[in-house]
C-alpha cells in the first residue's frame, strides 16, 4: 500500500489517473469531486475501491477536530484563570 500522499502504483482507469494527480499536485477538493463522480458512475471494483482509498486520504479525521476543540477549550481556559488573577 502506498504512503499517505503518494499515488497507488497502479491506478485502475485514466479517470483514477486523473484523480490521483489532482490530489498529489495539491487540489484535493478537485481530487475529491472526481471520486466522487467516479463512484457515482458505478465503477468497475478496482475503481471503487481506489476511489474510496482517495476519498479517505483526503478526508481530514474526526479526531482532529476533537483535539482542536480541547485546544480551544484550554487556551480560553488558561485566559479566563489569568484575567482572575490580575
Amino acid at each position: 500500500m502506498a504512503k499517505g500522499g503518494q499515488t497507488l502504483k497502479d491506478p485502475a482507469s485514466p479517470r483514477m489517473q486523473a484523480a490521483w494527480k489532482l490530489k498529489d499536485s495539491g487540489d484535493v477538493m478537485a481530487a475529491r469531486r472526481e471520486a466522487e463522480r467516479i463512484l457515482a458512475d458505478n465503477p468497475s471494483p478496482e475503481d471503487k475501491a481506489q476511489a474510496e482509498e482517495l476519498l479517505r486520504r483526503a478526508t481530514t479525521p474526526r479526531a482532529l477536530y476533537g483535539f482542536a476543540l480541547l485546544a480551544a477549550f484550554i487556551l480560553v481556559l488558561l485566559v479566563v484563570l489569568a484575567a482572575t488573577r490580575y
